[in-house]
């Protein structure tokens, strides 16, 4: 089951996506998981070494989207007024304690949160009623907060148990690595290109909400099973889920569905599952055990994140089609260096005697392209 207007509204995101992480080479994966998890109207915490351009990936999405967006880098000592905003003193005067949440978090259509584990017990308490129930409750301040996704960020999951469980809260786990040798041409040129040409603000938050609003028509029957097979094989593996993140697991299934232009979900939407377990090692772990069952992954607009999920060839090969495909139609001559990325990426994961026949074609029209521009 399709709908025209869900399939304009997945076009128009993902317009937005390419937008937000052009010259951002390597971080699409995170762009598309912050979609992925506002359309699923579920957080996103991202784990990584600093400067692996977390901030500005997210910073380049809430653009791309537009609406109101709030960023805070929390440390040991940070208020909760930093975050919430100040007491109300007027009122206060009258007797009333309420908070002046005019441009803070509690207004925010996308908010990230850096170093997100040093926040004080008040202020993860209050994140937790804003990012679980849309709620912000200080005083006598009851307020419904709009924001459709919270991107949380830190250099490695907490050892404290309390922690831990405020991450927990956060359904999707991103785990960031600086890039691989064969890119970092391409970075270069990339970071160089996005410094001097920062994302359009864009209009996309409507067509975000078109999609959250079919969330609830999608039909899961077509997974469900697959899924619930899915989780024996991790537990029989020795990899566990909370029953809370398994059922909530089905909202990304769901999500991805509508990203898609689709109301029925089928086994190539298991993908998202990967991200629903919480630590690094499980997420390695469960690429092994559900080999398989990630075989026939995909999805037309996220493809990064397919491919992050399943490391595997079919994934791997769309998305640098898709990326053949965006350089030769760019409408100016593109920059040679950027043609030598992604012909240098293509080799880097497939020898020529392994080239997937998708690929063969477009490497080389890479190839005829690059003799000309030579």
């Amino acid at each position: 089951m399709t709908d025209t207007s869900l399939q304009a509204a997945a076009e128009h995101v993902r317009h937005a996506i390419r937008s937000a992480t052009d010259g951002l080479v390597g971080r699409d994966q995170l762009a598309e998981l912050i979609v992925l998890a506002a359309v699923a109207q579920e957080h996103l915490l991202v784990i990584g070494p600093p400067g692996t351009a977390k901030s500005a990936v997210v910073r380049r999405v809430a653009q791309a989207l537009g609406g109101r967006y709030f960023e805070y880098l929390l440390g040991r000592f940070t208020e909760p007024s930093e975050l919430f905003g100040p007491v109300d003193l007027n009122k206060l005067r009258a007797g009333t304690v309420e908070t002046d949440v005019s441009g803070m978090l509690p207004e925010a259509d996308v908010a990230f949160l850096d170093e997100v584990f040093l926040g004080s017990t008040a202020i993860l308490n209050t994140l937790l009623g804003v990012l679980n129930e849309r709620r912000f409750r200080r005083g006598h301040t009851q307020l419904h907060c709009p924001l459709r996704v919270c991107v949380g960020a830190a250099n490695a999951l907490p050892d404290d148990e309390s922690l831990a469980a405020f991450g927990d809260r956060f359904l999707l786990h991103a785990f960031i690595e600086p890039l691989p040798d064969h890119q970092l041409e391409a970075m270069l040129s990339g970071g160089w290109r996005s410094d001097h040409a920062p994302a359009a603000g864009g209009g996309a938050l409507a067509d975000l909400d078109v999609l959250c609003r079919h969330l609830q028509q999608v039909d899961l029957g077509g997974v469900q099973p697959a899924l619930a097979n899915a989780i024996r094989q991790l537990r029989q593996a020795g990899v566990t889920l909370s029953d809370r993140r398994i059922v909530k697991s089905q909202r990304l299934l769901a999500a991805a569905a509508v990203l898609a232009g689709r109301l029925q979900t089928s086994e190539a939407d298991l993908w998202p599952l990967l991200y629903v377990l919480p630590t690094h090692e499980a997420q390695q772990s469960a690429r092994d055990v559900l080999r398989d069952v990630f075989a026939n992954a995909a999805h037309p607009h996220l493809l990064s994140a397919v491919e992050e999920a399943t490391l595997q060839p079919l994934s791997r090969a769309a998305r640098l089609v898709e990326a053949a495909r965006g350089c030769l139609a760019e409408e100016a001559a593109p920059e040679r260096m950027r043609i030598e990325s992604v012909l240098r990426e293509i080799d880097a994961n497939f020898g020529g005697e392994h080239l997937p026949e998708a690929l063969v074609e477009w490497r080389g029209r890479l190839v005829e392209r690059l003799a000309v521009a030579a």
